[in-house]
Protein backbone atom coordinates (compact mmCIF):
# COMPACT_ATOMS: atom_id res chain seq x y z
CA UNK A 1 0.00 0.00 0.00
CA UNK A 2 2.70 2.87 0.70
CA UNK A 3 4.98 1.41 -1.88
CA UNK A 4 1.92 1.44 -4.89
CA UNK A 5 -0.23 4.39 -3.68
CA UNK A 6 0.23 8.19 -3.29
CA UNK A 7 -0.12 8.96 0.39
CA UNK A 8 -1.08 12.72 1.39
CA UNK A 9 0.70 12.15 4.83
CA UNK A 10 4.52 11.74 2.83
CA UNK A 11 3.87 13.80 -0.37
CA UNK A 12 0.64 16.25 0.43
CA UNK A 13 -1.44 17.57 -2.15
CA UNK A 14 -0.05 15.76 -5.15
CA UNK A 15 -1.59 12.65 -3.61
CA UNK A 16 -5.04 14.03 -3.40
CA UNK A 17 -7.73 14.07 -5.89
CA UNK A 18 -10.53 16.41 -5.83
CA UNK A 19 -13.74 14.00 -6.08
CA UNK A 20 -15.38 10.93 -4.65
CA UNK A 21 -15.53 9.03 -7.80
CA UNK A 22 -12.72 6.32 -6.56
CA UNK A 23 -14.30 6.10 -3.34
CA UNK A 24 -17.42 5.26 -4.99
CA UNK A 25 -15.93 2.77 -7.76
CA UNK A 26 -13.36 0.76 -4.69
CA UNK A 27 -16.65 0.68 -3.01
CA UNK A 28 -19.20 -1.02 -5.53
CA UNK A 29 -16.67 -3.57 -5.93
CA UNK A 30 -16.53 -4.15 -2.54
CA UNK A 31 -20.39 -4.49 -2.50
CA UNK A 32 -21.32 -1.01 -0.85
CA UNK A 33 -19.84 -1.94 2.83
CA UNK A 34 -20.88 1.22 3.75
CA UNK A 35 -24.58 0.48 3.86
CA UNK A 36 -24.24 -2.36 6.35
CA UNK A 37 -23.80 -0.55 9.64
CA UNK A 38 -25.11 3.42 11.27
CA UNK A 39 -22.27 5.88 12.01
CA UNK A 40 -21.46 8.99 13.32
CA UNK A 41 -19.23 11.80 11.07
CA UNK A 42 -16.72 13.85 12.30
CA UNK A 43 -14.79 16.74 10.83
CA UNK A 44 -13.32 19.89 12.17
CA UNK A 45 -9.79 21.41 12.19
CA UNK A 46 -8.25 21.22 15.54
CA UNK A 47 -10.14 18.15 17.84
CA UNK A 48 -11.51 15.67 15.84
CA UNK A 49 -9.43 12.79 16.98
CA UNK A 50 -9.89 13.61 20.37
CA UNK A 51 -13.51 14.05 19.92
CA UNK A 52 -13.81 10.76 17.74
CA UNK A 53 -12.30 8.61 20.41
CA UNK A 54 -13.98 9.97 23.54
CA UNK A 55 -17.47 9.41 21.73
CA UNK A 56 -15.91 5.22 20.53
CA UNK A 57 -14.92 5.48 24.61
CA UNK A 58 -18.79 6.37 25.38
CA UNK A 59 -20.49 4.57 23.01
CA UNK A 60 -18.36 0.90 24.23
CA UNK A 61 -19.26 2.07 27.78
CA UNK A 62 -22.69 1.39 26.74
CA UNK A 63 -22.01 -2.12 25.05
CA UNK A 64 -22.20 -1.21 21.83
CA UNK A 65 -19.68 -3.23 19.43
CA UNK A 66 -18.09 0.27 18.20
CA UNK A 67 -16.11 0.70 15.18
CA UNK A 68 -13.74 4.06 15.13
CA UNK A 69 -11.93 5.35 12.08
CA UNK A 70 -9.39 8.24 12.36
CA UNK A 71 -5.91 8.97 10.51
CA UNK A 72 -2.98 9.24 10.61
CA UNK A 73 -1.49 6.91 12.36
CA UNK A 74 1.22 7.45 14.55
CA UNK A 75 3.42 3.91 14.86
CA UNK A 76 1.21 1.10 13.15
CA UNK A 77 -1.40 1.69 10.66
CA UNK A 78 -3.60 -0.48 12.14
CA UNK A 79 -4.39 2.08 14.39
CA UNK A 80 -6.49 3.73 11.76
CA UNK A 81 -8.86 0.76 12.04
CA UNK A 82 -9.96 -0.41 15.65
CA UNK A 83 -12.85 -2.58 16.90
CA UNK A 84 -13.58 -1.59 20.38
CA UNK A 85 -10.09 -0.33 21.09
CA UNK A 86 -8.51 -3.54 19.20
CA UNK A 87 -6.45 -2.48 15.82
CA UNK A 88 -7.70 -4.70 12.87
CA UNK A 89 -5.83 -8.06 12.35
CA UNK A 90 -2.76 -7.89 10.10
CA UNK A 91 -4.00 -10.97 8.42
CA UNK A 92 -6.90 -9.16 7.58
CA UNK A 93 -5.19 -6.74 5.50
CA UNK A 94 -2.95 -8.95 3.71
CA UNK A 95 -6.26 -11.00 2.58
CA UNK A 96 -8.04 -7.95 1.51
CA UNK A 97 -5.23 -6.27 -1.05
CA UNK A 98 -4.44 -9.82 -2.07
CA UNK A 99 -8.23 -10.47 -3.01
CA UNK A 100 -8.61 -7.01 -4.27
CA UNK A 101 -5.02 -6.42 -5.79
CA UNK A 102 -6.23 -6.70 -9.54
CA UNK A 103 -9.38 -4.81 -9.91
CA UNK A 104 -8.07 -1.98 -7.66
CA UNK A 105 -4.90 -1.38 -10.15
CA UNK A 106 -7.40 -0.39 -12.63
CA UNK A 107 -8.53 2.08 -10.31
CA UNK A 108 -5.86 3.36 -9.07
CA UNK A 109 -6.70 4.61 -5.66
CA UNK A 110 -4.81 6.67 -3.47
CA UNK A 111 -3.37 5.49 -0.31
CA UNK A 112 -6.53 7.24 1.65
CA UNK A 113 -8.81 5.85 -0.66
CA UNK A 114 -7.81 2.46 -0.32
CA UNK A 115 -7.86 2.52 3.50
CA UNK A 116 -11.53 3.91 3.82
CA UNK A 117 -12.25 0.97 1.58
CA UNK A 118 -10.60 -1.44 3.62
CA UNK A 119 -12.04 0.69 6.76
CA UNK A 120 -15.67 -0.13 5.47
CA UNK A 121 -14.97 -3.67 4.33
CA UNK A 122 -13.92 -4.40 7.95
CA UNK A 123 -16.79 -2.79 9.66
CA UNK A 124 -19.15 -4.51 7.79
CA UNK A 125 -17.71 -8.18 7.83
CA UNK A 126 -17.96 -7.79 11.88
CA UNK A 127 -21.50 -6.40 12.33
CA UNK A 128 -20.56 -3.69 14.58
CA UNK A 129 -23.28 -1.56 15.98
CA UNK A 130 -21.81 1.91 15.26
CA UNK A 131 -18.91 3.38 13.63
CA UNK A 132 -16.88 6.43 14.66
CA UNK A 133 -15.41 7.93 11.01
CA UNK A 134 -13.42 10.40 11.16
CA UNK A 135 -12.78 12.74 7.92
CA UNK A 136 -8.99 12.57 6.78
CA UNK A 137 -9.69 16.14 5.33
CA UNK A 138 -11.80 18.72 4.64
CA UNK A 139 -14.97 16.81 4.70
CA UNK A 140 -17.03 17.58 1.16
CA UNK A 141 -14.64 15.51 -0.71
CA UNK A 142 -13.22 13.23 1.67
CA UNK A 143 -13.56 10.12 0.62
CA UNK A 144 -14.94 9.21 4.04
CA UNK A 145 -18.11 11.29 2.77
CA UNK A 146 -20.05 8.22 0.43
CA UNK A 147 -21.35 7.56 4.12
CA UNK A 148 -24.89 9.17 5.39
CA UNK A 149 -24.67 8.94 9.32
CA UNK A 150 -26.72 9.40 11.92
CA UNK A 151 -25.30 12.41 13.10
CA UNK A 152 -22.74 14.68 11.57
CA UNK A 153 -19.99 16.50 13.95
CA UNK A 154 -18.14 19.33 13.33
CA UNK A 155 -15.44 20.40 16.07
CA UNK A 156 -14.02 23.93 14.77
CA UNK A 157 -12.83 26.16 11.69
CA UNK A 158 -9.32 27.07 11.71
CA UNK A 159 -6.36 27.92 9.70
CA UNK A 160 -4.43 24.61 7.93
CA UNK A 161 -4.68 23.07 4.92
CA UNK A 162 -5.31 26.11 2.97
CA UNK A 163 -4.02 25.04 -0.49
CA UNK A 164 -6.71 22.54 -0.79
CA UNK A 165 -9.35 23.80 1.88
CA UNK A 166 -9.36 27.48 0.56
CA UNK A 167 -7.78 30.52 2.17
CA UNK A 168 -10.51 32.39 4.62
CA UNK A 169 -12.40 30.80 7.19
CA UNK A 170 -15.69 30.89 5.45
CA UNK A 171 -14.09 28.79 2.50
CA UNK A 172 -12.85 25.95 4.94
CA UNK A 173 -16.07 26.15 6.74
CA UNK A 174 -17.71 25.25 3.20
CA UNK A 175 -15.42 22.57 2.63
CA UNK A 176 -16.26 21.11 6.63
CA UNK A 177 -20.04 21.27 6.28
CA UNK A 178 -19.56 19.28 3.29
CA UNK A 179 -20.53 16.46 5.55
CA UNK A 180 -23.97 17.83 6.41
CA UNK A 181 -26.46 15.33 4.91
CA UNK A 182 -30.17 16.03 4.23
CA UNK A 183 -32.66 15.24 7.21
CA UNK A 184 -29.29 14.28 9.49
CA UNK A 185 -28.69 15.96 12.46
CA UNK A 186 -25.20 17.87 12.77
CA UNK A 187 -23.53 19.42 15.80
CA UNK A 188 -20.80 22.38 15.44
CA UNK A 189 -18.67 22.59 19.06
CA UNK A 190 -17.00 26.40 17.97
CA UNK A 191 -18.05 28.94 15.66
CA UNK A 192 -16.88 31.96 14.82
CA UNK A 193 -18.78 34.69 12.97
CA UNK A 194 -17.43 33.89 9.36
CA UNK A 195 -18.07 30.43 10.15
CA UNK A 196 -21.74 30.54 11.60
CA UNK A 197 -23.64 32.05 8.50
CA UNK A 198 -22.15 28.59 6.44
CA UNK A 199 -23.12 26.36 8.83
CA UNK A 200 -26.82 27.61 9.36
CA UNK A 201 -26.82 28.18 5.63
CA UNK A 202 -25.95 24.50 5.26
CA UNK A 203 -28.10 23.24 7.77
CA UNK A 204 -31.34 24.57 6.11
CA UNK A 205 -30.12 23.77 2.86
CA UNK A 206 -30.07 20.04 3.83
CA UNK A 207 -33.57 20.32 5.83
CA UNK A 208 -30.90 19.23 8.92
CA UNK A 209 -31.77 20.01 12.59
CA UNK A 210 -28.35 21.86 13.65
CA UNK A 211 -27.07 22.63 17.49
CA UNK A 212 -24.37 25.01 18.33
CA UNK A 213 -22.62 23.11 21.37
CA UNK A 214 -21.08 26.22 22.78
CA UNK A 215 -24.38 27.78 23.08
CA UNK A 216 -26.18 25.19 25.37
CA UNK A 217 -23.08 23.44 27.24
CA UNK A 218 -20.57 24.39 29.18
CA UNK A 219 -17.20 23.06 30.85
CA UNK A 220 -16.54 24.69 34.25
CA UNK A 221 -13.96 24.34 37.03
CA UNK A 222 -11.54 22.69 34.72
CA UNK A 223 -8.85 21.07 36.63
CA UNK A 224 -6.22 18.99 35.72
CA UNK A 225 -2.96 16.83 37.44
CA UNK A 226 -0.20 16.13 34.90
CA UNK A 227 -2.24 13.51 33.11
CA UNK A 228 -6.04 13.32 33.66
CA UNK A 229 -8.72 16.16 33.96
CA UNK A 230 -11.84 17.20 35.89
CA UNK A 231 -14.64 19.58 35.18
CA UNK A 232 -17.99 20.06 35.28
CA UNK A 233 -20.39 20.22 32.31
CA UNK A 234 -23.39 22.85 32.17
CA UNK A 235 -26.67 22.66 30.12
CA UNK A 236 -28.29 25.78 29.90
CA UNK A 237 -26.33 26.82 33.03
CA UNK A 238 -27.84 24.40 35.38
CA UNK A 239 -24.88 21.39 36.04
CA UNK A 240 -25.79 18.01 34.65
CA UNK A 241 -22.43 16.57 35.21
CA UNK A 242 -20.86 17.72 38.69
CA UNK A 243 -17.62 15.37 38.28
CA UNK A 244 -16.54 14.32 35.17
CA UNK A 245 -13.08 13.08 35.38
CA UNK A 246 -11.23 11.96 32.20
CA UNK A 247 -7.68 9.98 30.86
CA UNK A 248 -7.28 12.84 28.85
CA UNK A 249 -5.05 16.05 29.70
CA UNK A 250 -4.55 19.30 28.28
CA UNK A 251 -6.57 22.35 28.49
CA UNK A 252 -7.95 22.41 24.83
CA UNK A 253 -9.94 19.21 26.06
CA UNK A 254 -12.86 20.99 27.51
CA UNK A 255 -14.01 22.27 23.89
CA UNK A 256 -14.05 18.44 22.69
CA UNK A 257 -15.70 17.69 26.01
CA UNK A 258 -18.51 20.11 25.15
CA UNK A 259 -18.86 19.35 21.73
CA UNK A 260 -19.22 15.15 22.94
CA UNK A 261 -21.81 15.67 25.73
CA UNK A 262 -23.86 17.17 22.55
CA UNK A 263 -23.30 14.52 20.19
CA UNK A 264 -24.48 11.86 22.78
CA UNK A 265 -27.36 13.98 23.80
CA UNK A 266 -28.44 13.77 20.40
CA UNK A 267 -27.63 9.92 19.73
CA UNK A 268 -29.75 9.40 23.16
CA UNK A 269 -32.31 11.09 21.38
CA UNK A 270 -32.36 9.21 18.45
CA UNK A 271 -32.87 5.57 20.86
CA UNK A 272 -28.88 5.19 22.11
CA UNK A 273 -29.29 3.84 25.36
CA UNK A 274 -26.11 5.64 26.86
CA UNK A 275 -26.69 6.27 30.55
CA UNK A 276 -25.00 9.00 33.23
CA UNK A 277 -22.51 5.79 34.23
CA UNK A 278 -21.80 5.12 30.77
CA UNK A 279 -20.94 8.83 30.05
CA UNK A 280 -18.65 9.07 33.22
CA UNK A 281 -16.82 5.64 32.78
CA UNK A 282 -16.44 6.51 28.89
CA UNK A 283 -14.66 9.85 29.18
CA UNK A 284 -12.32 8.14 32.50
CA UNK A 285 -11.39 5.46 30.22
CA UNK A 286 -10.68 6.76 26.56
CA UNK A 287 -6.92 5.77 26.02
CA UNK A 288 -7.91 2.32 27.54
CA UNK A 289 -11.04 1.92 25.56
CA UNK A 290 -9.84 3.37 22.46
CA UNK A 291 -5.85 3.37 22.67
CA UNK A 292 -5.65 7.24 22.05
CA UNK A 293 -2.01 8.45 22.00
CA UNK A 294 -0.08 11.72 21.47
CA UNK A 295 -2.63 14.17 23.10
CA UNK A 296 -1.05 15.73 25.97
CA UNK A 297 0.69 12.45 26.78
CA UNK A 298 3.85 12.32 29.54
CA UNK A 299 6.51 9.95 28.24
CA UNK A 300 8.78 10.50 31.54
CA UNK A 301 8.17 12.72 35.09
CA UNK A 302 11.96 13.47 35.77
CA UNK A 303 12.22 15.49 33.81
CA UNK A 304 8.75 16.13 32.86
CA UNK A 305 8.74 14.87 29.29
CA UNK A 306 5.45 15.60 26.88
CA UNK A 307 4.52 15.27 23.71
CA UNK A 308 1.40 16.62 21.43
CA UNK A 309 0.08 16.39 18.00
CA UNK A 310 -0.84 19.70 17.62
CA UNK A 311 0.58 20.98 14.47
CA UNK A 312 -1.41 23.95 13.19
CA UNK A 313 -1.72 27.40 14.35
CA UNK A 314 -4.89 26.89 16.78
CA UNK A 315 -3.28 24.17 17.87
CA UNK A 316 0.03 25.27 18.86
CA UNK A 317 -1.94 28.10 20.71
CA UNK A 318 -3.43 25.50 23.02
CA UNK A 319 0.36 23.57 23.64
CA UNK A 320 1.95 27.11 24.21
CA UNK A 321 -0.55 28.15 26.63
CA UNK A 322 -0.40 24.26 28.23
CA UNK A 323 3.50 24.44 28.90
CA UNK A 324 3.00 27.98 30.30
CA UNK A 325 1.08 26.03 33.16
CA UNK A 326 3.68 23.66 33.55
CA UNK A 327 6.58 24.80 36.93
CA UNK A 328 10.00 23.79 35.79
CA UNK A 329 13.56 25.21 35.74
CA UNK A 330 14.10 25.48 31.91
CA UNK A 331 12.28 24.08 29.15
CA UNK A 332 13.72 22.55 26.14
CA UNK A 333 11.90 22.00 23.25
CA UNK A 334 12.07 19.37 20.35
CA UNK A 335 10.50 20.82 17.02
CA UNK A 336 9.62 19.56 13.72
CA UNK A 337 7.56 20.88 11.20
CA UNK A 338 5.99 19.79 7.71
CA UNK A 339 6.26 21.75 4.93
CA UNK A 340 2.47 23.15 3.90
CA UNK A 341 2.12 24.60 7.69
CA UNK A 342 2.13 28.45 8.09
CA UNK A 343 5.79 28.18 9.66
CA UNK A 344 5.93 32.17 10.03
CA UNK A 345 3.08 32.36 12.38
CA UNK A 346 3.70 28.84 14.35
CA UNK A 347 7.19 30.02 15.01
CA UNK A 348 5.85 33.54 16.05
CA UNK A 349 3.60 32.05 18.57
CA UNK A 350 5.89 29.44 20.17
CA UNK A 351 7.76 30.55 23.63
CA UNK A 352 11.45 32.57 23.74
CA UNK A 353 12.62 31.34 26.92
CA UNK A 354 13.56 27.71 25.41
CA UNK A 355 16.19 25.83 24.46
CA UNK A 356 15.48 24.69 20.54
CA UNK A 357 16.25 21.61 19.24
CA UNK A 358 15.03 21.82 15.93
CA UNK A 359 14.87 18.55 13.62
CA UNK A 360 13.06 16.65 10.92
CA UNK A 361 10.59 13.88 10.54
CA UNK A 362 11.46 11.09 8.03
CA UNK A 363 9.22 12.05 5.15
CA UNK A 364 9.41 13.96 2.27
CA UNK A 365 6.73 16.38 3.28
CA UNK A 366 8.81 17.20 6.09
CA UNK A 367 10.54 21.25 6.65
CA UNK A 368 14.03 21.13 6.59
CA UNK A 369 15.46 21.26 9.89
CA UNK A 370 18.20 24.12 9.42
CA UNK A 371 15.17 26.17 6.73
CA UNK A 372 13.47 25.79 10.46
CA UNK A 373 15.98 26.72 12.12
CA UNK A 374 16.38 29.83 10.42
CA UNK A 375 12.62 30.93 10.37
CA UNK A 376 12.71 30.45 14.29
CA UNK A 377 15.59 32.51 14.75
CA UNK A 378 13.64 35.63 12.91
CA UNK A 379 11.45 35.53 16.38
CA UNK A 380 14.37 35.04 18.69
CA UNK A 381 14.15 31.25 19.36
CA UNK A 382 17.77 29.56 19.81
CA UNK A 383 18.78 26.61 18.85
CA UNK A 384 20.90 23.48 17.06
CA UNK A 385 19.74 21.36 14.47
CA UNK A 386 19.29 17.76 14.13
CA UNK A 387 19.00 15.63 11.35
CA UNK A 388 16.98 13.02 13.05
CA UNK A 389 14.12 13.65 16.00
CA UNK A 390 15.70 10.95 17.49
CA UNK A 391 19.15 12.79 17.38
CA UNK A 392 17.36 15.91 18.93
CA UNK A 393 15.19 14.10 21.48
CA UNK A 394 18.47 12.11 22.58
CA UNK A 395 19.96 15.44 22.88
CA UNK A 396 17.12 17.00 24.59
CA UNK A 397 17.15 14.03 27.23
CA UNK A 398 21.09 14.16 27.71
CA UNK A 399 20.93 17.97 28.58
CA UNK A 400 17.85 18.39 30.57
CA UNK A 401 18.04 18.35 34.58
CA UNK A 402 15.28 16.50 36.72
CA UNK A 403 13.63 19.40 37.57
CA UNK A 404 13.35 20.65 33.43
CA UNK A 405 10.48 20.22 30.85
CA UNK A 406 11.32 18.09 27.50
CA UNK A 407 8.21 19.28 25.03
CA UNK A 408 8.36 17.33 21.96
CA UNK A 409 6.08 18.76 19.28
CA UNK A 410 5.23 20.77 15.55
CA UNK A 411 3.63 17.80 13.56
CA UNK A 412 2.08 14.29 14.37
CA UNK A 413 5.24 12.16 12.65
CA UNK A 414 7.90 14.28 15.12
CA UNK A 415 5.14 12.84 18.09
CA UNK A 416 5.33 9.62 15.83
CA UNK A 417 9.29 9.12 16.07
CA UNK A 418 9.30 9.55 19.66
CA UNK A 419 5.97 7.36 20.64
Amino acid sequence: MYDKLPMFTRIGIAALKPNLTNTIKLCNILQNPELNFKSIHIAGTNGKGSTSHILASVLQEAGFKVGLYTSPHLKDFRERIRINGKMISKKFIVDFVKKHKSEFEEIKPSFFEMTVGLCFDYFSKNKIDIAVIETGLGGRLDSTNIITPLLSVITNIGYDHMELLGKTLDKIAFEKAGIIKKNIPVVVGEYLPETKSIFIKTAKKNKSKLEFAEDIFACVNFKQTKNRSKCSILKSGEIIYKKLESDLAGIYQQKNFVTCIAAIEQLQLQGFKITEKNILNGFAKVKRNTGLMGRWQILNQKPLTVCDTGHNVNGIEYVVKQIAMQKFRKLHFVIGMVKDKEIKKIVKLLPQKAVYYFCKANLPRSLDEKKLQKYASHFGLKGKTYSSVNDAFANAKKNAENDDMIFVGGSTFVVAEVI
